[in-house]
């Protein structure tokens, strides 16, 4: 039997992608996304290594060049602005902690899905409740109550997957909680970034950053070290009432952050996690993207293994049509030693990222600034050039 009919959960980066191959090698790809439409917003995202490679191989890197983000640089700063390091953005090639293409999530997102939209049946405001698998396919049963057989299903739905969770088992079993949470949200621009992203740290593992835009807006972070929380990931109003607290009293332009962030529209917040599995995929569903392989945003390169992933998966199900399993498993064992390196975080891990205390701000501010200057410049050489751990066959 040749598997032709394919459903796609999760329209963000790794499931547009992922229709957009398939689309190519003959596959009918079908997108189910619970948002209403496209997700606009999102922080931005780099496209480096194997990932710029994909995007390249789509014919759409002139359409993310069109939308970059004029980011010339990353660079620490104090309590009052002061700049402590820097990293200019063509210090590697290109290829730093900030990239030579940088490109809002949702921007991204949209340049997929018009890429895709005229040949991929693409259902909004829905989402998978049931799987029920037989030799023939999959039963899937939607929110909106309708059920529809499928050849395939593929999970491309988050960190939280429900695909997974359907698939494979409870969120607990693969989530590794790496002892953070993050919040990214648009604000006014203050004016003053220079095309800079600025990070402010504080003690008690608080971090601050903002990263330019454009059309007059800049995208906040704030991230703070702590164990698990148990909250509603759908209550908005308590998840800023905890950064409140966190951040109270910290300096910057931090007042200024949370005096924006209730107006903001993309409001986002979520823990710094990893997820593990042993096998990406059973029976007839398969994972792509943070659902099988989360890295966290500490590791970076989620965009850029979820835009390898698809082109991948895509690529070994051409090669075998009517052997799903064995084009899984060579998915996995051409994605593993990538993903290994990609889910590496950087010395440190969240204490590198977020120091406990005023001494090791200045350690981490330290260690930065000598990133610039022989040997250390050759060490982190070797820590950016993650993205490239993998050579892209050719499926055509």
């Amino acid at each position: 039997m040749v598997n032709r009919t394919v459903l796609i959960s999760g329209a963000g980066i790794g499931g547009p992608a992922l229709a957009f191959w398939l689309r190519r090698h003959g596959f009918a790809p079908t997108v189910v996304e619970v948002a209403p439409a496209p997700r606009p917003g999102g922080h931005a995202v780099d496209l480096r290594g194997a990932g710029r490679e994909v995007v390249e191989r789509m014919r759409l890197l002139d359409a993310v060049r069109a939308e970059r983000v004029d980011e010339r640089g990353f660079a620490y700063v104090d309590g009052r602005g002061r700049w402590t390091a820097k990293m200019p953005a063509d210090l590697f090639g290109g290829e730093g902690m900030v990239a030579e293409i940088e490109i809002m999530r949702g921007n991204l997102s949209r340049i997929l899905y018009d890429a895709t939209r005229d040949g991929t049946e693409y259902l909004f405001d829905n989402r998978i409740t049931a799987l029920t698998e037989d030799g023939d396919g999959v039963k899937v049963t939607f929110a909106s109550g309708t059920v529809r057989r499928f050849d395939i299903v593929v999970g491309a739905d988050g960190l939280h997957s429900g695909v997974r969770r359907l698939a494979f088992g409870p969120e607990h079993e693969f989530v590794r909680h790496l002892g953070g949470y993050m919040a990214y949200f648009t604000i006014p621009d203050p004016g003053n970034l220079d095309h800079w992203f600025l990070m402010h740290g504080a003690p008690g593992g608080l971090v601050a950053g903002i990263r330019p835009e454009t059309g007059g807006t800049a995208k906040a972070m704030l991230s703070f070290t702590s164990p698990p929380l148990d909250y509603d990931r759908r209550d908005v109003l308590t998840q800023q009432e905890v950064l409140r607290t966190k951040f109270s009293g910290v300096g910057w332009l931090v007042p200024r952050i949370l005096a924006a962030m209730p107006g903001a529209e993309d409001f986002y917040f979520d823990s710094l996690s990893q997820v593990h599995l042993g096998q990406w995929y059973r029976g007839r569903t398969v994972l792509l993207g943070d659902a099988g392989y989360c890295g966290s945003p500490l590791a970076g390169l989620g965009t850029a293994m979820a835009l390898v992933a698809a082109y991948v998966l895509a690529g070994e199900l051409t090669a075998t049509p009517d052997d799903h399993e064995a084009a899984f498993a060579r998915y996995q064992d051409e994605m593993r030693a990538y993903v290994k390196q990609c889910q590496t975080l950087p010395p440190g891990g969240i204490k590198g990222f977020a120091p406990n205390s005023a001494l090791m701000i200045r350690m981490r501010d330290l260690s930065m600034g000598m990133m610039n200057r022989w040997p250390m410049r050759v060490f982190a050489a070797k820590q950016f050039q993650k993205a490239d751990a993998i050579t892209l066959k050719d499926y055509s």
